[in-house]
């Protein structure tokens, strides 16, 4: 009888200690629902939490390239710097038309996680799996079979060029995996998970850096072993990103057996993703011509461009996370169809892009000269990258502004209107700046404040087409919420 009653009370406490724990996971899982919830005020925290974990992952994907560039840098000499750095913008052409892809798949996910449809955010997950990977065995196939041609079209410095076409056919080659990751990670971002994407890349990029001096330092190779480490890193980060969207339970969760090209699915991925696409692209032909005028002031002016090009692109990639931040959060308030969050997203962006654009321009004004030093210690070299960064960090919050416009107009699911205004507000007036004004005085201040001036055209354009389509969008929600209200009242009417 008294073991009967010791079993029983022991059962009653594992059941009661049980339940204590139960209950402590729910209020975990409350809590975390609270703080992702994009569509409950207040915003302010959330945008600036979400952004963080994105800021540090944009900036771990630099360190990946300046890794590369520093250590061929110091070991292989300005010449093989010059040759890495060379290629990026050539890199970002050929890459932006399927990462505009991914920038579809963030928006319409977001959408349909704000709208709670779970059957159309699965799809989209399913859907991106095969794009990707499609669209990564393309873009590397075109990137190892014309990257010599097309670095000769730039006019690379002749003793740059061989180097340069080693590292893009390398590079290219982890194409599948890259785009693959990018997918990946911008499903997490939509169902606002930030931290699990910049955890991975902490890993990857240790593994990367730890490969660069292996090959570089250890063997003596030069931007082959920089390339073959970034292909491996890469490698590593596509597939835990896979394993994270595999163990995922709800939205985001990835399941072999259902992946397949859903034809809705990729109709409005292609909608917001394919003009987003075009634009990177068509943007990243501005920079090759600007930085073939580059090419022709020799290899020691490519290596300063390319020193301070790196620095820029850390805030870059800060401002960019606010970018991201405001159409996901517009994506999802759209979706759950609150205007009001959809404007105050809108002005608290615009405010952090602003702040966060000023200070970490003047910052890395003030520590230009040891920041280039990093990279290469020549003072011509150094002399050229502070030369571009006077230009171009002192005015890159007009930039950053820019870019949340653009995140703004996507979440509304507008993709068409920003390319638009990008091509003729920054692309066709770079081109057109570079053929007439800069081929009369052929100096690197002419050819650098175009981009200042683009961007300052580029936000005026952007905020009419923004004030527009926020008219449209607004009227449109009205009008869907009248006929919701409606067709609720007949009903019951009939009851």
């Amino acid at each position: 009888m008294e073991r009967a009653e010791r079993i029983g009370r022991r059962e009653e406490k594992n059941r009661l200690k049980a339940e204590r724990k139960r209950q402590r996971q729910e209020r975990r899982a409350e809590r975390r629902q609270r703080r992702s919830n994009m569509t409950e005020r207040p915003l302010l925290g959330k945008i600036i939490c979400f952004s963080l974990p994105l800021m540090a992952t944009g900036i771990l994907q630099l360190l990946y390239n300046a890794a590369d560039i520093i250590v061929v840098g110091q070991f292989s000499g300005h010449v093989a710097m010059g040759a890495v750095g060379a290629t990026s913008s050539l890199v970002n052409l050929l890459v932006n038309l399927f990462v505009g892809l991914s920038v579809g798949a963030l928006a319409n996910m977001s959408r349909w996680v704000g709208a709670g449809d779970e059957k159309r955010a699965d799809a989209v997950v399913h859907t991106s799996v095969p794009v990707s990977l499609i669209g990564g065995v393309v873009i590397g196939a075109v990137g190892v079979f014309a990257s010599p041609w097309l670095l000769e079209l730039m006019q690379t410095p002749e003793n740059v060029l061989p180097l340069s076409s080693l590292y893009m056919r390398i590079y290219f080659l982890g194409m599948p995996v890259l785009i693959l990751y990018n997918f990946g990670a911008s499903i997490l971002r939509a169902c606002g998970d930030t931290k699990r994407p910049l955890i991975i890349l902490c890993i990857s990029g240790m593994i990367n850096v730890a490969l660069n001096c292996t090959f570089v330092a250890g063997f003596g190779m030069s931007v082959d072993g920089v390339a073959i480490a970034t292909v491996v890193s890469e490698v590593f980060s596509a597939l835990a990103v896979l394993f994270v969207l595999i163990r995922r339970k709800g939205f985001g969760h990835l399941s072999f057996r259902r992946v397949r090209i859903d034809r809705e699915a990729l109709g409005d991925m292609i909608r917001i993703g394919l003009p987003a696409g075009i634009q990177g692209t068509i943007f990243s032909l501005s920079n090759v011509v600007i930085q073939s005028s580059v090419n022709s002031f020799g290899d020691i002016a490519v290596a300063g461009n390319t020193a301070a090009a790196s620095i820029e692109g850390f805030v870059y990639t800060s401002m960019n996370a606010v970018s991201q931040a405001c159409l996901t959060f517009t994506a999802q308030n759209f979706g759950a169809q609150k205007t009001g969050n959809m404007r105050l997203v809108l002005r608290q962006c615009l405010i952090i892009v602003f702040v966060l654009g000023a200070v970490m321009g003047a910052v890395v004004m003030l520590l230009a000269t040891p920041l280039l030093s990093i990279y290469n210690r020549e003072p011509e070299v150094i002399a050229y990258g502070i030369n571009r960064m006077t230009f171009i960090v002192t005015t890159y919050f007009l930039c950053g502004i820019m870019e949340v416009l653009v995140g703004a107009l996507r979440g509304m699911g507008r993709s068409v209107v920003p390319m638009a205004a990008s091509i003729i507000g920054v692309c066709g007036l770079r081109i057109l700046w570079i053929y007439t004004v800069f081929a009369a005085d052929r100096n690197l201040d002419m050819l650098y404040i175009s981009y200042p001036i683009s961007w300052l055209v580029t936000c005026l354009f952007h905020l009419v087409c923004y004030f527009v389509v926020r008219h449209k969008v607004e009227r449109q929600i009205r009008n869907d919420l009248r006929l919701e209200e409606a067709a609720g009242m007949c009903q019951k009417g009939e009851n």
